[in-house]
């Protein structure tokens, strides 16, 4: 098995690395952390994140999300020390920390391999780190035990690895970051080796472990679920760059392009092709020869811009789209039905629009049963012409050529 050495020169099994506990109390610290320009350039000039800002609160539970490969793991590794920063500046607290060695910094880390020694027991794996600090047995087993009834593993104590479940193993492998009580909590995609089900319990698991221990999280993650569930504030990133920083609220009724409109949201949002239209002081959408009313707000947003009138792409959630009974379908948008699939409380169906341009677009619903008529709340036929409409007021309206937010 491949090791590698810690700060204090102590194996971990899976390449990954501890980290000590500094030896001042929590109570005292202050773990707010300030990215301020970081860079990070691997051999042959290859940027992985750039210019990263960011400013996280004391006990805020941060998600950094994406898809794979946009320098968000990268990011936590430079916060916790196992990368070097080729840029900028990192604090935590009032400390500058780019050359302060892991041990050092009061930070624990969970990883996607949960890294745990296979020959020893759960208790010894998490008692492992504080045996190192030399701490009194009576404290070293307090806090196993108490760390073990926050995450519901007393039962598997004396257990070894290969005994557990893969939930059962991550528990052990975060029970075994908490027990130092570290000032700042550091998860790179923790859930990602589970099932489906598994996954939403210890997402559940990490709600509430945060409830009980005061400390700063930062989540890694690209799963959009995980970070709408459980972070406080979530900055999605593309490409090495930050797109977006906000509450889940704020990312996904105001995504501020169409990146993060489209990647925020299950199923993703539709878009379409359409015309800004102005009328003197008056704006509305022309989507398909379909026109679509903005409410007042919008317009007088867009008219203190003086916003001209111009091609754009219309972003509408499958859940704002309403289904159109034929005898109400006159202005409507209609297509053919490709896929109808039953997922219980709600039908999500794929239907085929033909575009003004002549090319089709698949457009995804997500439409209540009890919506549709009593033939229909089974599943929809291949090929069936459907009607829809959705309203303006939750519409988005992103320029074609930047792909920004016109609001």
């Amino acid at each position: 098995m491949e090791t590698c050495r810690n700060a204090s020169g102590v194996s971990l099994p899976g390449g990954e690395t501890g980290f000590a506990e500094a030896s001042q109390p929590r109570s005292t610290r202050m773990a707010t952390l300030s990215l301020r320009g970081i860079k990070k350039v691997y051999d042959g000039g290859v940027t992985a994140v750039h210019d990263f800002n960011l400013e996280i609160a004391d006990k805020e539970f941060i998600v950094l999300v994406g898809p794979s490969g946009c320098g968000k793991s990268t990011t936590l590794r430079m916060v916790a020390g196992l990368e070097e920063i080729s840029e900028g500046e990192l604090y935590i607290g009032d400390k500058l920390m780019n050359d302060v060695e892991p041990k050092d910094r009061d930070i624990a880390m969970v990883f996607q391999s949960y890294a745990l020694y296979p020959h020893m027991t759960v208790y010894d794996n998490m008692a492992f780190a504080l045996k190192l600090r030399k701490m009194p047995k009576d404290e070293i087993d307090r806090r196993v035990k108490e760390a073990a009834a926050i995450l519901d593993i007393t039962q598997y104590l004396n257990r070894k690895p290969k005994a557990l479940s893969g939930g059962q193993r991550q528990r052990v492998a975060i029970g075994r970051g908490i027990g130092p009580r570290p000032q700042g909590f550091l998860m790179d995609e923790p859930l990602s080796n589970l099932d489906a089900k598994l996954r939403n319990q210890m997402r559940a698991e990490i709600i509430k472990l945060r409830q009980r221990i005061d400390t700063t999280f930062i989540y890694v993650t690209h799963d959009q679920t995980e970070a709408m569930t459980l972070g406080d504030r979530i900055v999605i990133m593309k490409d090495g760059f930050i797109q977006q920083v906000g509450t889940p609220q704020e990312v996904f009724e105001h995504p501020i392009n169409v990146f993060v409109a489209g990647f925020i949201g299950t199923p993703q949002m539709n878009f379409f092709d359409a015309h800004l239209r102005r009328d003197g002081d008056s704006y509305y959408v022309d989507c398909s020869g379909t026109k679509v009313e903005l409410p007042q707000a919008v317009q007088e947003q867009l008219k203190a811009k003086d916003t001209p009138a111009q091609d754009i792409i219309l972003g509408i959630r499958p859940e704002h789209i309403s289904f159109v009974p034929a005898e109400q379908s006159a202005g409507a948008l209609g297509g053919k039905v490709d896929v109808s699939e039953m997922m219980g409380s709600e039908l999500h169906l794929h239907v085929s629009l033909l575009e003004d341009n002549g090319s089709t677009k698949d457009v995804v619903m997500r439409i209540s049963p009890s919506d549709l008529p009593g033939h229909y709340r089974g599943g929809i036929p291949y090929g069936t012409e459907l009607h829809f409409s959705f309203p303006g007021n939750l519409v988005h309206l992103f320029n074609k050529n930047t792909e920004e937010n016109l609001i």
